[in-house]
C-alpha cells in the first residue's frame, strides 16, 4: 500500500519521464529515417535516383506480365531473380537511350506505335494472346475488339475470374504498348549510330578479296610446349610491364569483395539412420497387418511417395520400387530396404496387378440445379432417358453442352494430387466397362458419364510405397550449430579461420570476386544477409553464424579483400599476366635458336628438334586458321597468307600456340563476281551489329550505381 502510494505520489513526474522516453524513441526513429545513409535509393543512372518502391513495381508489374504469359499463378525463387535482373537491365539500358536521345531530339509518338501495331509484324506483338488461331499472326481487329469490350467492362456483370482475366490481360497490354515505344526509340538511336558506320567501294572490294582468295601453305612450328617453364624466368618487371601495355582490359565498373566463407551442410547422423530404420521397420509390420486404409496410412508414416487408391504405370512409381516389383507377389511385402540415389529407407507392398487400357474415350453432361435435391432428381432424369435411348449428344446440347468425346490417359493424372471428388471422377471413367453410364454424385454436382472406347492396355499396379528420407534430427542440428558456433568464436579473425579451418574439419572456400548483384554466396539459398554483410564489412572481419538453405545449412563469411571500382590491382590479375610472359619468353628464346641454328629453309626448319609440320588449304584473311598440329586457332596465318608470295619463306612468326614459319605454294580466287552493293550491304549490316554495342559504351558514361542488393 506504501508503494502504491509513493508511485501516486509521484505520477506526474512518471509521466513526465515516459513522455520524454517516447519522444526520444520517436524521434530517434525519425532521425534514423531523415539519415543520408538510410537512403531507400537501389540505383542510379546518369544521375537520376531509382527508389527501391518504384524498383518493387516494375519488377510486380513484368511479374505479372510473365505469369499472364506463362499461365501460372506463381513463379520460383530462380525465376524471380531472373525477373528482378531483367527489369534492372531494361531499366537502365531505358534511361541511358532516353539521355542520349533526347539530346538528339529522337522521340517516338502515338502514330509511329499505331502504325507498328496496324503493319502487326514487330516481334513483341506475336507475343500477345492477339492472334489469329488460323495464321497465328498478330490481329490487330482481335487487339480493339478486347480493348472495347474492357472500356464496357464496368458497366457489364462479369463473374469474378472473368474480371480479374480481363484486368491482367489490359495489364499486359499496357505493358506491351511501353516495351513497344521503349523498344522503338532503341531502334531509332541504334539506326542512327549505326548510319555513322557507313562502308565505301574500296571497303568492299577488300572484304570481296579476303573472302575469295584462297592460300596453300606448308608450315613448320616450333610449340611453346616443347620448352620447360623452368627455362624462362619472369620478373616484376616483366608483369609491370605487361600490365602497363594491358591496363584498359582490367577495368571494372563495380566493387568487388574477395570473401572466404565456410558452407556448412547438416546431414543425418549414424544415430539418426537407425532411428529411421526402426521406424519404418515398424511401418513395414504394419504393411504385413493390412491397414483398413491405406491412403491414410501411408500419409501418418511420412512417406514422400502418397497412395492412391488407382492403378498406375510403372512410370508413376519410383524407380527403385519399380525394380523391385517383380521380387515379391501380389499381396507381398519387400523391406526395408536403403536407396542411395534419394537417400530414402523404404519398404512396399504390392497390392495388386491388373492389364487394363490406358487410353480411355468418354463422354459426359455435367448436371447442377438450385440444390442438391433438385440436382438429383434432373441427374437421374437425364440418366435414365439415356438408358431408355434418348440421343446422349442431343440432350447434352439441350442443357447447354456440346456432349462431345474425349480421351483420358494415365498421363493426365499420374503425379498429380488426386483426392476426394478427383478421386471419385478418374475411378469411375478409368472402371466403366464400354458403352455403360454412370450417375456419378460430386459434391458439387452430378456427371452423367458414358465410356465409349478403350485402347493401350497396360500392366498396372496398386503399390503402397513407405519411402522415408535419411534426415537429421534436432539433436543432429543443434550439435552442429553448437560446434559451429563454438568454432567462429575462437577464430574470430581472418587469420584464424583460415588456419583452424581444416583441423576443425571445416572446408574453407574462396569466392575472390564476389559482385553485390548476386543473390547470395556460393550458391547456397537464403544468403542475401551474408551477402549484405560483405559489401558493408572491413577487410579482414568475420562475420557471424548464418542460418541458411533448405534450414539445413549454416555459413560464416570473412572479407580477406575489397577490388574498388576501377584498375584492378596487379596482384588479382598476374596469374594471367604471368602465362602471356611465358609464353613470349619461350617465343623469344625458341626464335633464338632458329637463328643460332642458322637454318635457313623451308625443310630445315622443319627437322629442327621438337618441330611439327603441317599443310594448310584453303586460308583466307576473312577467317583465322586452324592448325591441327599446334591444336591452335592462328589469325597471324591467315594474315601472312594474304600478302605472302609463292614459294617463299616467312621470318618465324610468333604464333599462339608457337612460332611458326609459312611458305606459300598455291594461291587461287574462287569463282565469284564482285557485286560492289552487294558487298556495302553485307558490311553495312556487320556495321549495325557493331552499333548494336553502343549500350555497352553509354554504360561506361553513364555512371551506373545498383545498390540492389541492400534491399532486395
Amino acid at each position: 500500500m506504501a508503494t502504491l502510494q509513493n508511485i501516486r505520489s509521484k505520477g506526474p513526474l512518471l509521466v513526465i519521464v515516459i513522455g520524454l522516453a517516447l519522444f526520444a524513441f520517436i524521434a530517434g526513429d525519425a532521425w534514423k529515417v531523415l539519415q543520408p545513409h538510410q537512403s531507400q535509393e537501389v540505383g542510379e543512372v546518369n544521375g537520376e535516383s531509382l527508389s527501391a518502391q518504384e524498383y518493387q513495381a516494375l519488377v510486380e508489374e513484368y511479374t505479372e506480365v510473365v505469369k499472364f504469359s506463362q499461365g501460372v499463378n506463381a513463379l520460383n525463387d530462380d525465376q524471380t531473380n531472373r525477373i528482378k535482373d531483367e527489369v534492372w537491365r531494361s531499366y537502365v539500358n531505358n534511361k541511358l537511350i532516353e539521355a542520349e536521345a533526347k539530346k538528339l531530339g529522337l522521340t517516338v509518338t502515338k502514330g509511329e506505335i499505331q502504325a507498328i501495331i496496324d503493319a502487326g509484324v514487330h516481334p513483341i506483338l506475336q507475343q500477345t494472346p492477339f492472334r489469329n488461331p488460323q495464321t497465328g499472326a498478330f490481329d490487330k481487329d482481335m487487339l480493339k475488339k478486347f480493348l472495347v469490350d474492357y472500356a464496357k467492362m464496368g458497366q457489364n456483370q462479369l463473374p469474378a475470374q472473368y474480371a480479374e482475366y480481363y484486368t491482367s490481360m489490359f495489364k499486359f497490354w499496357t505493358f506491351v504498348e511501353k516495351t513497344l515505344k521503349q523498344s522503338r526509340l532503341q531502334e531509332k538511336y541504334q539506326a542512327l549510330v549505326a548510319r555513322a558506320l557507313f562502308s565505301n567501294p574500296v571497303e568492299a572490294e577488300v572484304a570481296f578479296n579476303g573472302r575469295v582468295e584462297q592460300s596453300d601453305l606448308l608450315l613448320a612450328a616450333i610449340p611453346y610446349s616443347s620448352v620447360a617453364d623452368s627455362l624462362v624466368s619472369v620478373k616484376e618487371s616483366d608483369l609491370k610491364a605487361a600490365y602497363d601495355k594491358k591496363k584498359q582490359q582490367f577495368k571494372q565498373m563495380v566493387e568487388t569483395r574477395n570473401v572466404k566463407y565456410i558452407d556448412v551442410q547438416v546431414t543425418a547422423s549414424p544415430e539418426d539412420k537407425a532411428a529411421i530404420q526402426q521406424e519404418v521397420e515398424e511401418y513395414t509390420a504394419q504393411l504385413n497387418d493390412e491397414p483398413a486404409d491405406y491412403t491414410t496410412f501411408i500419409r501418418s508414416t511420412g512417406s514422400e511417395t502418397p497412395y492412391v487408391d488407382l492403378f498406375y504405370t510403372a512410370r508413376a512409381l519410383p524407380s527403385d520400387v519399380v525394380a523391385r516389383l517383380d521380387s515379391v507377389a501380389v499381396g507381398g511385402v519387400y523391406g526395408p530396404y536403403y536407396n542411395a540415389a534419394d537417400n530414402t529407407i523404404n519398404s512396399f507392398k504390392k497390392l495388386a496387378v491388373a492389364s487394363l487400357a490406358d487410353s480411355i474415350e468418354f463422354r459426359q453432361i455435367q448436371v447442377m440445379a438450385e440444390d442438391a435435391d433438385k440436382t438429383k432428381t434432373l441427374a437421374d432424369s437425364i440418366f435414365n432417358a439415356i438408358k431408355g435411348g434418348a440421343d446422349f449428344a442431343e440432350l447434352a446440347k439441350k442443357y447447354g453442352q456440346t456432349g462431345e468425346k474425349n480421351w483420358i490417359s494415365s498421363a493426365n493424372y499420374e503425379g498429380a494430387q488426386v483426392d476426394g471428388d478427383n478421386l471419385k471422377y478418374i475411378t469411375a471413367v478409368t472402371s466403366l466397362p464400354v458403352n455403360e453410364l454412370s450417375n456419378l454424385a460430386l459434391a458439387q454436382a452430378n456427371v452423367i458419364l458414358q465410356v465409349t472406347a478403350k485402347k493401350a492396355v497396360k500392366d498396372k499396379y496398386k503399390v503402397a510405397v513407405v519411402k522415408r528420407p535419411v534426415e537429421f534430427s534436432k539433436q543432429t542440428y543443434s550439435k552442429a550449430y553448437n560446434d559451429f558456433s563454438q568454432f567462429i568464436a575462437t577464430n574470430n579473425t581472418l587469420d584464424k579461420m583460415v588456419a583452424n579451418a581444416e583441423d576443425a574439419g571445416y572446408r574453407l572456400l574462396d569466392n575472390p570476386e564476389l559482385y553485390s548483384s548476386e543473390y547470395g554466396i556460393g550458391g547456397v539459398r537464403g544468403t542475401k544477409d551474408a551477402l549484405r554483410w560483405a559489401f558493408s564489412a572491413k577487410v579482414g572481419e568475420v562475420s557471424g553464424l548464418y542460418e541458411c538453405g533448405e534450414s539445413d545449412r549454416m555459413l560464416v563469411v570473412a572479407v580477406a579483400g575489397i577490388t574498388p571500382e576501377g584498375y584492378r590491382p596487379l596482384a588479382m590479375v598476374q596469374d594471367q599476366l604471368r602465362a602471356e610472359v611465358v609464353r613470349d619468353k619461350k617465343a623469344e628464346k625458341i626464335m633464338a635458336d632458329m637463328k643460332a641454328a642458322g637454318v635457313a629453309s623451308f625443310d630445315q626448319y622443319k627437322n629442327l628438334p621438337n618441330a611439327v609440320s603441317d599443310s594448310i588449304k584453303h586460308v583466307t584473311f576473312a577467317a583465322p586458321a586452324y592448325i591441327a598440329s599446334l591444336r591452335s586457332s592462328e589469325p597471324l596465318v591467315s594474315a601472312y597468307a594474304s600478302i605472302a608470295e609463292t614459294n617463299k619463306l616467312s621470318a618465324p612468326i610468333k604464333g599462339n600456340a608457337g612460332v611458326i614459319v609459312l611458305q606459300l605454294y598455291a594461291k587461287e580466287k574462287q569463282e565469284e563476281s564482285f557485286d560492289k552493293d552487294a558487298e556495302q550491304t553485307n558490311l553495312a549490316s556487320m556495321h549495325a551489329r557493331m552499333a548494336s554495342q553502343f549500350i555497352n559504351d553509354l554504360y561506361l558514361k553513364g555512371n551506373v550505381k545498383d545498390k540492389r542488393y541492400l534491399f532486395f
